[in-house]
This record gives structure tokens, sequence and C-alpha cells, in this order.
């Protein structure tokens, strides 16, 4: 069984650890996804971009091909419905500098699904091979594919879909064993993972219920997958990462809990503008203070904040011990490249709710 500190690859690409941090709308930010890599994850994700916003030049689509330079290496993932779209699509976000281009087979979201793209695609294998090939024919960078298992509960769609992805030449697949009638209820069945890593010669990457370190190398060595993906359990809790890469438990204290806040919020700040921000963070105060003394209510009045500098300013008044911790970061990210320098154009929040 590999490390999960240890390198792999898709085709040419090197990953540098077995942890890939996963597409999520509303989520998978710049600021979320630099955050990623420092802590850990070898590679990581944008959230799904609209192959038809591309296309038609969308201005709100087109701010999720902003990619910093200490992102890389960075998978662009897209979705769609028309082969001719998706390669358009494909060749732009590689053009903005995506390593890999993800297609999305996986979004159980019906504002998606309705639209033939997403889950959809794994009743319509048709379909789904030609909106695949038509992206690996478009671009020279290898092109993966994410997917449930199938649509409705106890579908195997995904087990037949594999090998006809890999015959057309995608170059790595990530399986999420629950069925997009499921959502994110009930527990991730990998024995299908197992089974699909049988079925193909390209890397499959594991997704869901990928928690803890121990976990994590179960799911490794059970499946033969060659890497894991880690979603929710990274919302908030960027020392998940860690824990994993680095196979140590320790818990951050208090202090370390603020001041990454803190630095994730300033990120956000710079990467959307404060307008923008309000809304977005909110959701993500209550993941990183669960659990801490005074949690509730200082989240409470941080989403209520009318700006993200008064409710950071909450923050530290709750915690004063984080402040030489967040003068540290500071100086820590003005060493890193500017993400001002990076701006194609303003970072759109996710109208959509899944991925």
């Amino acid at each position: 069984m590999a490390q999960l500190s240890s390198p792999w690859y898709i085709a040419d690409v090197e990953i540098p650890s077995r942890i890939v941090l996963a597409p999520m709308a509303g989520v998978s930010v710049q600021a979320f996804r630099r955050q990623g890599r420092r802590f850990g994850a070898g590679l990581v994700c944008s959230e799904m971009v609209s192959s038809c916003g591309l296309s038609y030049g969308n201005e709100r689509t087109l701010g999720y091909l902003r990619i910093a330079r200490d992102e890389h290496p960075l998978a662009v993932q897209i979705f769609g419905s028309e082969p001719a779209r998706m390669a358009e699509a494909a060749q732009m976000v590689v053009a903005a500098g995506a390593d890999i281009v993800d297609i999305n087979f996986g979004c159980p979201v019906r504002k998606v699904t309705k639209t033939g793209a997403g889950a959809s695609a794994l009743e319509d294998h048709d379909l789904a091979c030609a909106l695949a090939g038509a992206v690996v024919d478009a671009v020279d960078v290898p092109v993966s594919v994410k997917m449930r298992r199938g649509v409705r509960n106890g579908s195997l769609a995904a087990l037949e879909l594999g090998p006809k992805l890999e015959a057309i030449g995608v170059a790595s697949l990530t399986l999420h064993p629950r069925s997009a009638q499921q959502m994110y209820t009930g527990t991730a069945d990998h024995t299908l993972t197992a089974e699909l890593v049988r079925r193909v010669s390209v890397p499959v990457i594991a997704s869901g219920d990928i928690g803890d370190h121990a976990g994590a190398e179960r799911v490794l060595d059970e499946t033969g997958a060659a890497a894991v993906m880690v979603g929710r359990g990274a919302q908030g809790r960027p020392w998940t990462l860690r824990e994993l890469s680095q196979g140590s438990a320790q818990a951050p204290d208090r202090a370390e809990v603020v001041a990454e806040l803190v630095r994730f919020m300033r990120e956000v700040v710079r990467e959307m503008g404060e307008e923008r921000s309000v809304g977005f963070l909110r959701k993500f105060y209550g993941w990183y203070l669960r659990g801490l003394d005074g949690a509730k209510e200082l989240r409470v009045r941080m989403t209520q904040a009318p700006s993200v500098e008064l409710a950071e300013a909450m923050l530290l008044d709750a915690c004063p011990e984080a402040l030489p911790l967040v003068a540290e970061a500071e100086r820590e990210t003005a060493l890193l490249p500017d993400s001002d320098s990076d701006r194609l154009l303003d970072l759109p929040i996710s109208i959509y709710g899944g991925g």
C-alpha cells in the first residue's frame, strides 16, 4: 500500500501526495484551494464550472478561471451536456492554467441533472462518452472524470461506464460510491471502488467518508485506489488534510483555529472583495468554530456582522491569544504570490448547491 504522503501520477502530471481536495460548489474558491495545498493536499480542484457559461462568455462564470501560481497542480472541473461546448470549455480552462480537466458526472442537484449534465450522464453512456471524448480530443492535458455509482440506489452504472471512459482516453476516475438519490446520506460503499479499480488500469480516486489517516489508509488498502478525496471533512477543518498527510492526529488549539480562520477570511476578502465576502463567509464561521467554548454565541454575532472587518474584530476579541499567530500568518502570506496579480475577473459565488 502506498503512503498517503507519497507522490503519484495522473498521466504525466505528478501529484505530490495521495490526498485530493474535492471540488465543492460554493466552497472551493481560490482561498480554500490554496489553504488545502498548504495543509497537505496533493491535488486541489475548482468547484464545477458551467461549460455553457464559459462558451457564452458569462463574466461571472469566467471568474472561476482565476488561478494562482501556488495552487498547482490544479484540476478545474467542468459540466455540461453538449460535447462541442464541453470541448470549448476545456480549452478555456487549460488556457487559464489548469493542469487537469475534470468532468463532473456526479452532481445530484436538480438544477444540473435536469439539463442532462452531472449524475444524469451516468444513465446515458453514449452521451457520457461523447462528452468525455470531446474533451479528451480538445486538450493536451490529462482528463479525469468524477462519478457517483449511479442515479438510483443500487445502481452499478459507474462500474459499466468506467472502462468505456478509459477506452476513449480518460486518464483518471474518481468514484463517490453513493447514488445521486442518496445525496450524502448513508455510507459510501467502497466495495464498488475496489471493483472499479479491478476493471480499469487508470488511477482511481476513492471519494466518500474519508475522515482520518487510519480510515484513508484502510480505503487505499482495501480498494487498491491510487488516492483518496476529502470533501466535507475539510470544511473549516484544514487540519484534517494535515492529519491525513502526516499521520499526526494532534488537534489544533483555540488560538490556532482562530488564527487560521482570520487568515482564511482575509484571503477571501483579497480574492472576492468585501461585499461578496460577507455572505460567502457566514457558513465558514460555523464550520471553524464548532466545538469551541462560546462558539454558538460568537458565530451568531459574526454572521450578523455587516462587514468582515467587524466579524474579525469580534473573533480576535474573543481570542486575543491568536494575535501572534495572525501576525505570523501575515508575514508568511506576504511571501506568497500576490493573489491580486492573478485576478482575471471578480470571482463569483456558485449558484449551485452540490458537487
